[in-house]
């Protein structure tokens, strides 16, 4: 046994060097994070020190001090590991100046941990033995229901295995399924729903009753409810869709077609809505607003079957007859599509302009296609567009301070309002928001 330990102390001797900046913060500087040099500082990612600085409540010279210390504790860990063996009980950082702590069951560790530069606990289990109770629960997990027991762990700086849960009942029956007795485990009341985030993207794919695929033209909300706008012939009311990871993702919850090419979909709570289309090579074009684009001008749609392609707005409100009957108020374009893009978002610069309905030809030799826009979609449907500027889902944004019109408004057709000098009457009954204003969008308002 001594013979190990010392083998021990001079096999983790060369880690001291790692951490010895580690140490407890010069005499003057009371709590403060000792000088990190360029050498020490790893790399970071643009703005993770601001972040940290935002997030963790240092300046900046302590969080890269931090940052430093704790790149020096990673590199030195898995050294003073090996050289504990089967006595490690785990490691961590602690304190303003991240100092490495390794845990060990062994009181003869401790100079060993000490000689690397680390602060040595001595703790009653090994991490082995604690990671064998969580292999435990992990097992019956398999085919045990735990939902009201939620969340599980080996936490290293307790020394134990500790279980969330919502209902003391739970975690027994969890822990009796798993045959883990009660004593080995600490059972923490929790009120934690974990579920997986996924963001609502444009242009990405969504499947419907686990059968067709269309695309998902732009996040939109009504009310406090999320979900999206997408073209009518993709589903009717009440046909479940799954997302583009074949995650359960929502329900339709109105479409119109033939006649109009518009539904929306309502999603639950693991999909944000977000004001992004997916673009060209992975990047993503955010959105503004919905203001409508001239005849002439260029005009990018996003599929998931053929991504990103752009061509020009050839003519506004036109009608096409379709095998299932005639749409009318679509606009016509050069962008090709094919099948899978329906639903998906066209764009203009910032500016959202529809979903794509139907067209000929395909992305090889060239098409012509239709979209449903936007704006009647979205007052048909009581919708409000997610954008970048509408400060979140609910916020309607500013109006016009020289006139009556002002964002986030129910307004019905014939109701008059002043907007930059001028009056205007509804056409259509809407809630206006950022991009609606009478003066941008032809379709709602007539100018008096």
């Amino acid at each position: 046994m001594h013979r190990r330990r010392g083998a021990a102390i001079a096999a983790v001797a060369a880690a001291a060097a790692l951490i010895a900046t580690t140490a407890p913060a010069a005499a003057g500087h009371p709590g403060a994070a000792p000088p990190a040099t360029a050498a020490d500082t790893p790399r970071l990612p643009a703005g993770m020190l601001d972040a940290m600085q935002r997030d963790l409540g240092l300046d900046a010279e302590q969080a890269t001090a931090r940052a430093a210390n704790e790149h020096r504790a990673a590199l030195a860990e898995p050294q003073i590991r090996a050289s504990v063996g089967d006595s490690f009980a785990g490691s961590w950082v602690q304190g303003p100046t991240s100092r490495l702590v390794v845990a060990t069951t062994e009181e003869d560790d401790v100079a060993a941990i000490e000689a690397a530069g680390a602060t040595a606990e001595v703790v009653p289990h090994s991490l082995a033995e604690l990671e064998t109770v969580k292999e435990s629960l992990d097992g019956a997990a398999g085919t045990h229901a735990t939902t009201g027991a939620p969340v599980w762990y080996v936490d290293v700086t307790s020394n134990t295995v500790v279980l969330h849960t919502r209902q003391q009942q739970a975690a027994e029956t969890f822990l009796a399924a798993a045959d883990v007795s009660p004593e080995r485990v600490r059972i923490v009341p929790s009120t934690e729903q974990p579920r997986p985030y996924y963001d609502l993207r444009g242009g990405e794919a969504y499947h419907i009753n686990n059968s067709g695929r269309c695309s998902v033209g732009f996040p939109v909300t009504r009310g406090t409810t999320p979900g999206f706008a997408t073209a009518g012939h993709c589903g009717r009311a009440g046909a479940t869709t799954q997302g583009h990871n074949r995650v359960a993702q929502g329900t339709f919850q109105a479409s119109v077609f033939p006649g109009r090419d518009m539904a929306w979909v309502a999603v639950n709570s693991s999909w944000t809505p977000t004001p992004q289309v997916a673009g060209q090579g992975g990047t993503t074009v955010t959105v503004a607003g919905s203001a409508q684009a001239p005849v002439g001008a260029a005009i990018c749609r996003s599929g998931s079957t053929t991504g990103w392609h752009c061509g020009q707005i050839q003519q506004h409100n036109t009608s096409v007859t379709y095998p299932e009957g005639t749409i009318t108020g679509v606009t016509r374009t050069s962008v090709c599509a094919e099948p899978g893009d329906s639903g998906g978002s066209y764009i203009s610069g910032d500016q959202a302009q529809g979903v794509t309905s139907g067209g000929s030809g395909n992305c090889r030799t060239g098409g012509t296609t239709y979209h449903q826009p936007i704006n009647p979609l979205l007052s048909q449907f009581g919708l409000t567009l997610v954008t970048s500027g509408n400060g979140g889902p609910d916020d309607p944004g500013p109006g016009d301070p020289g006139g009556t019109w002002a964002a986030g408004t129910a307004y019905r057709t014939g109701d008059t309002v002043t907007f930059g000098g001028a009056e205007y009457r509804c056409l259509q009954g809407h809630t206006a928001q950022p991009g609606w204003e009478p003066s941008a969008a032809p379709s709602l308002w007539q100018r008096l």
